[in-house]
């Protein structure tokens, strides 16, 4: 048979579309061509492939060889459609059975030697496959995260002759059984190492019990940081089908499996980073920051200290929860649904109200206005680190509750909201708002008061509402109460001016 077809998937964001490759030997002068929009990379496949079969002491047809990469509109990069290119010129020359291909779907890098070398974004790809009914055969390097998808069946190789032998029935390769890592692992820290800074951690809590945003503002020293890097101890473990998006992500993005993928992830970048390390893009668009934080936690520490156009690009994503990159030939749409934590200096020499402070009140209008006002409305909870007394220090005795205890509370809290609305507090929609967050006259009375006094948005309102909602679930109180409200307007007082 002179025309064989094989079914392949490319790397599309998140994504892994569908492509089949059509290789078809006619009569002619010897040749190979690739077309349907290759780039580079996939260009220089013929070589590799024609050097592979040669070297397995596989005949290379002498023949006029066109390969067509279909759909022809879809971009097709890197040398993940290697070996599906060599089977398809070893079926259309009937050295192996073209009937068998119709059943798999195929990826993978092929060396001089006939070897297969991983590729990145296998998960989405064995996610499709699994949908489609096929079984995907991939270099076994690939094989742990191809394997995460329960419904896919994956069939490793690490050469391209074991693939033939299977094909042909001769040394049939038995399929993967599906493998998840350890359900959570250790997150970095507990919240009972950290000495005094009650408000600050039981800000950390309702965040994680809403899946807030924060902001700590503090002196040099005070545990910001430390605070923050607690955070993913006390969240929730990530479900399956949050597991596998954020898999997804970092395997897209070409980073491998985290160590212990049911913990949320925490990216913590340098406010050196660039607004595309931040939101992802580039020639081929990749995954930033903010979707490799995806059902995680982004900390921007020194957050005055990134500049300022950087930082604006936070907003749509904070909204949306995800990220569309345009690019001339398409979009590329990545989820980016992610918890921001920032900590900053309430001045440029970090000293604000201390005999130490130096800064004129130009230098630190300057500084806080490095932060739009946009921005900090969608910050929910802002509040002041203080620094510790000396005695404290001296002591070094911690206490207050661990991570776990401290965890247990949240998912309680989470559950109660999921059955309630099916999605955490700070998701409501602001029909879900007014449904479940209603309020009694003396709490509107102090509410309006409240956004008077200080120039509070729209959006700044309904925060607060969320704020509020999320400290009744903690207290396990199905109304809200006037403690509740006052508690959530205090953590916006002292940031908001």
């Amino acid at each position: 048979m002179s025309l064989a077809i094989v079914h392949t998937r490319a790397k599309y964001g998140i994504d892994a579309p569908a492509v089949t490759v059509e290789v078809h030997l006619s009569n002619g002068l010897p040749g190979l061509s690739i077309v349907g929009m290759p780039e580079t990379a996939v260009k220089e496949s013929k070589d590799r492939v024609r050097s592979a079969l040669l070297n397995t002491h596989f005949d290379f047809p002498a023949r006029r060889i066109t390969i067509n990469l279909a759909p022809a509109d879809l971009p097709k990069e890197g040398g993940r459609f290697d070996l599906a290119i060599a089977l398809g010129v070893l079926a259309a020359s009937a050295q192996i059975p073209a009937d068998r291909l119709d059943r798999y779907e195929v990826i993978g890098e092929l060396a001089l030697s006939g070897d297969l070398r991983p590729v990145e974004g296998v998960l989405p790809t064995s996610l499709a496959c699994g949908k489609s009914g096929r079984s995907l055969i991939l270099p076994a390097m690939n094989a742990e995260e191809a394997a995460l998808s329960s419904k896919t069946r994956v069939i490793a190789a690490t050469h391209l002759l074991e693939v033939c032998a299977h094909l042909n029935g001769n040394q049939p390769i038995e399929p993967l059984s599906c493998g998840t890592r350890a359900s959570i692992g250790e997150t970095g820290g507990d919240m009972a190492d950290i000495i005094g800074q009650h408000q600050a951690k039981r800000a950390l809590e309702i965040a994680a019990a809403g899946g807030h945003n924060l902001l700590f503002s503090g002196s040099p020293g005070t545990g910001k940081t430390m605070l923050a890097s607690r955070l993913t101890s006390i969240l929730p473990p990530l479900q399956e089908r949050e597991m596998l998006e954020v898999a997804a992500i970092h395997s897209v993005a070409g980073r491998g499996l985290r160590d212990t993928l049911y913990n949320p992830p925490f990216r913590s970048p340098h406010h050196t980073a660039s607004a595309t390390a931040l939101v992802g893009g580039g020639s081929v668009p990749r995954p930033g920051e903010i979707s490799l934080a995806h059902h995680g936690v982004l900390f921007l520490d020194e957050l005055p200290e990134f500049p300022r156009r950087v930082l604006e690009v936070l907003r749509e994503p904070l909204e949306s929860g995800e990220i569309m990159i345009s690019r001339v030939q398409a979009q590329t749409r990545f989820p980016a649904a992610f918890q921001l934590i920032a900590a900053m200096n309430p001045c440029p020499c970090g000293y604000y109200g201390s005999q130490r402070c130096r800064c004129t009140p130009d230098q630190i209008h300057r500084y806080s206005d490095r932060i739009s006002g946009p921005l900090l409305d969608r910050i929910d909870l802002q509040i002041e680190v203080p620094p510790l007394p000396g005695d404290r220090l001296v002591e070094g005795k911690t206490d207050g509750d661990c991570s776990t205890d401290i965890r247990n509370r949240v998912m309680a809290a989470r559950q109660r909201q999921l059955t309630r609305a099916g999605t955490i507090n700070a998701r409501l929609s602001s029909r879900e708002v007014a449904a479940f967050c209603a309020l009694d006259q003396s709490q509107k009375t102090l509410l309006n008061r409240a956004v008077e006094q200080l120039g509070l948005s729209p959006r700044a309102f309904h925060r607060i509402l969320k704020v509020t909602r999320t400290i009744a679930d903690l207290d396990n109180s199905a109304a809200i109460t006037m403690d509740h409200l006052t508690e959530a307007l205090g953590y916006r007082l002292r940031l908001s001016h």
